[in-house]
Formats: C-alpha cells, sequence, structure tokens
C-alpha cells in the first residue's frame, strides 16, 4: 500500500490549524514583495504604458509555461473555430501559438514572474481561464476590474495536490472529471469561503496527447521496454532510490528509459547529473528529456513510478500495466492535508486498484519481478474504471470549455 509518515505538529491543534500558520506565514512573507512589486508598478506606469490593460477584454487566457501549451492549444482552436475574440497571454517566450495566423486570437508574451503578474493584476476582462493555482495568495492578485476567475485543471488526477488554499479565491473550477468537486466542496466548507461554480469539461491536455499518440508507428523492432518516470522532491523515485533501483534495472538486457520530472532538472540538478554520469557508458539506460512523454510512452510496454500525474496519461492513453513504488509523500504543504490528511485522495486508491506495487526489496531480483506481473483482467477493468471517472468526454474537452466560457459571459452580459 502507498503510506505517508506526517510529523504533527500537535495533535491537539489539527490539521487547520496548520494550514493557517502556513497561511499567516506566507502572507507576511509576501506582503513585503506585494509591497515593493506596487512601488515598481507605480513607477513603472509614468514609464511604461504598456504596463496598465488598455481596454476591457472579453476573454483572456493565460498560460504559464510550455508544458501548457497542449491544454490550451486546442481551446484557442475551438475558440478560433467560433471566431470568438480571445486575448492569449503567455509567460514563454517560445511559445509556437505566438507564431500562428489567428483570426480571432491576439496572442502575446508578458514576460515570466512579477512581470507577468504586474501585467495580469491589472487585467480589465470579462472572464479569465487560467492553469496557474494560488490567486489572491501570493503576487497574483485579482484584479477589481475582472469578473469571473477560472481555473482549468490540468490532470486527470486530485484537485488536492496543489499548494495550500490553491482554488481558493476562483469564482469556478472546471474538473476532468466529477469525482474531482467532493473534495472541493469540503474545503469550501471547513475554510467557509464562498462556493465556487464546479463544472466537469474533460481533460485538453490528454486529448492533444491522444490526437498524437495516435500518429505514432509501432516500432517493427521492439525491445522489451521499462519506462521509469517518477515525481520530483525527497519523496520521489530517483531521489529516494536512484541507483537503488536502476543498477538492477541496467543489468536486466531490457531497455530502459528514465524519464525524470521536468522540475528535476531545475530543483534535483545535482542528482540528475549524478545518475547520468553512472550510466553514461551503458548502452540499456537512455534518458529522455523531450516536451512531450507520449513517445516514450509509446515505446515501453510498461512503467515504474511513484505518486506522478504520468501514471493517469499512461493509464488512459496507452492502457498498460503500471508498478508503483510507495511514496512518503509529505502532504503538510498540499490542500489535500486538510481532508484526511491526503491519505484517501482519489487518485491514490485508484492507482492500488490498477497498479501493482513494487517494494524496495524487490529491487534485487527486478527482473524476474517484472517477468511475472500479469496484465489481469482485474487489473484492465480497474484502468478503464479509473480513466471514466477522471477524464470526461475524451476527445471533446475544447468544446466543454468554450461552452462553458460562452455560457457564462452571456450571463455576465445579462
Amino acid at each position: 500500500m502507498i503510506t505517508f509518515y506526517p510529523l504533527y505538529i500537535d495533535p491537539g491543534t489539527g490539521s487547520m490549524l496548520f494550514s493557517i500558520l502556513i497561511g499567516a506565514t506566507a502572507t507576511l512573507f509576501f506582503l513585503a514583495k506585494a509591497v515593493w512589486l506596487k512601488i515598481k508598478l507605480f513607477f513603472a506606469g509614468k514609464d511604461n504604458s504598456s504596463a496598465a490593460d488598455t481596454g476591457a477584454k472579453k476573454y483572456v487566457i493565460y498560460n504559464e509555461g510550455r508544458q501548457y501549451i497542449n491544454l490550451f492549444e486546442p481551446i484557442l482552436n475551438e475558440c478560433e473555430s467560433r471566431k470568438l475574440d480571445v486575448t492569449y497571454y503567455t509567460s514563454y517566450e517560445q511559445d509556437p501559438l505566438l507564431e500562428r495566423k489567428w483570426e480571432h486570437i491576439q496572442c502575446e508574451y508578458i514576460g515570466e514572474g512579477n512581470k507577468a503578474f504586474a501585467r495580469l493584476n491589472m487585467l480589465s476582462a470579462e472572464f479569465v481561464l487560467m492553469t496557474t493555482p494560488g490567486l489572491q495568495v501570493y503576487q497574483l492578485k485579482r484584479s477589481r476590474n475582472v469578473k469571473h476567475y477560472s481555473h482549468i485543471l490540468h490532470m486527470a488526477s486530485d484537485a488536492m495536490t496543489y499548494r495550500l488554499f490553491g482554488l481558493d479565491y476562483f469564482d469556478s473550477v472546471l474538473l476532468t472529471g466529477d469525482y474531482q468537486a467532493k473534495d472541493i466542496r469540503k474545503l469550501e466548507e471547513m475554510r467557509g469561503i464562498k462556493q465556487k461554480e464546479l463544472v466537469a469539461v474533460g481533460c485538453t491536455y490528454l486529448d492533444t496527447l491522444q490526437k498524437k499518440a495516435a500518429t505514432l508507428e509501432a516500432e517493427t523492432d521492439h525491445p522489451f521496454t521499462v519506462l521509469v518516470s517518477p515525481s520530483w522532491g525527497p519523496a520521489a523515485l530517483l531521489s529516494r532510490f536512484g541507483e537503488k533501483l536502476l543498477d538492477p534495472l541496467s543489468e536486466t538486457g531490457w531497455r530502459i528509459i528514465v524519464r525524470p520530472h521536468p522540475q528535476s532538472k531545475k530543483s534535483e540538478a545535482e542528482m540528475l547529473e549524478r545518475l547520468q554520469t553512472r550510466y553514461a557508458e551503458n548502452k540499456n539506460i537512455g534518458w529522455d528529456f523531450n516536451a512531450d512523454n507520449i513517445i516514450s510512452m509509446k515505446k515501453s510496454d510498461i512503467m515504474i513510478s511513484d505518486f506522478s500525474g504520468i501514471i493517469f496519461d499512461y493509464t488512459f492513453l496507452f492502457d498498460k500495466p503500471v508498478m508503483y513504488v510507495d511514496a512518503e509523500m509529505d502532504m503538510r504543504i498540499y490542500d489535500a492535508y486538510d481532508i484526511d490528511e491526503g491519505k484517501n485522495l482519489w487518485q491514490f486508491q485508484a492507482v492500488r486498484k490498477f497498479g501493482i506495487e513494487l517494494a524496495e526489496n524487490q529491487f534485487t531480483d527486478i527482473k524476474n519481478v517484472i517477468q511475472s506481473v500479469s496484465d489481469s483482467e482485474k487489473l484492465a477493468e480497474a484502468r478503464k474504471n479509473a480513466k471514466e471517472e477522471a477524464w470526461f468526454y475524451p476527445g471533446n474537452g475544447a468544446e466543454h470549455v468554450v461552452d462553458f466560457m460562452v455560457s457564462h459571459a452571456s450571463q455576465e452580459n445579462n
């Protein structure tokens, strides 16, 4: 089973007190930064008129990075086909959507970090859509001239895996499946905050990957392939085990593809460098740092992971067996901690049903362990059930997202 071992502050205080303490600390930390940002904006406004919003917009979509292009592209395509005038702001300077020849989509690179937030904090719009959490918590603030802020989930796993208060101050949250609504409602009740509109629209990110996967040809000379694709951080697979897992895998003679989490290159560069150096001459181990994960998923026969959301990409898109390693994930910084300390999240329950647990003491015999794995009808049925619960409207997510945008903008005008 996947287990957690949180370090309790005081059993009598409860998780709510912990959340309040974290929130208060974060608020104090960023208060000084917010004041400084306002000072800079005041003076910047005298010299840079583009810092302020020049006019009210109907629809604004904000993309904070490269990893969300697959999510937003089908939405923009749907808006374009309906001839909806949309402003698309991006913080990815090489965003390929900037080069597209749109008639109704106005695209603009607005910088990263505080520079982007300064622009967004001064928006004037009827409807703003983004994947960025933490609205009204840190630097990203609600503009008084925006009528509706909508957060769209970029993954088919739980909405509770955002950092504390990640979704609290949005007007609506667009879900990939109805199951995600239950815990959001619990948090709203516990924290005494206004209820948001919760609407299941599917997952445009998976829709895009599904189309791309359909274009990939099968390998003509296919070697048995294991994909190691973990999350990042001290509780993640490579950080915890590294050589303990990769050494025996490299000795199997199989093709091993290691796909680190994108954040690992930023936060765990030393660990990755150590492992890449160790296996530099090993022909069995290859590394995948490509933007899209579908090529490696297509090539592989089985995946080994931890608590990474890629498990659901792999399961829903390719319907292949997954092995997971018990995760000692510290949930205290996530919204999930306020609900049963994060122990009963849907995503962990689902993986226990369709995944196969891989214990650390099995690493040394990893070849026999993997060869003994059978993809039973029970596991296949569990994968099917999880997909139906978590990914509504496969292939049609963008249509449902834009339906919501249009209907809500119409309501605001009435």
